[in-house]
């Protein structure tokens, strides 16, 4: 694979997650890094699975919904202009401190 393909299959890869990412309602601006776009989607799916393990319904709990069930199974939302790094430190903050949080009966 010569460079300008690396280039081409690592600008379809941030393209690709940043289309997860703002799907989840999470506002990326197009200038991320490919790794750190990977490493915020890593920091977001390990979010959810505590969510489900705690018994949160991720369809209603989300960034888009205007009456979550409990706001704790939220993401947190990114500030603008927040780096990614950040970000992920307060999401992972926010999956642990879920953690402690009471379980939803099923």
């Amino acid at each position: 694979m010569d460079r300008e393909e690396e280039r081409d299959a690592s600008a379809t890869a941030s393209a690709e997650v940043a289309d997860r990412l703002r799907r989840r309602g999470i506002a990326v601006t197009g200038a991320e890094r490919t790794d750190d776009l990977a490493d915020l989607l890593s920091a977001v799916e390990r979010f959810e699975k505590t969510v489900e393990a705690h018994g949160g319904d991720l369809m209603v709990d989300d960034l888009k919904s205007t009456q979550p069930d409990d706001r704790h199974f939220v993401l947190p939302r990114r500030e603008h202009g927040e780096s990614i790094r950040t970000y992920v430190s307060r999401i992972d903050a926010a999956a642990s401190a879920l953690r402690k949080h009471p379980r939803r009966p099923d």
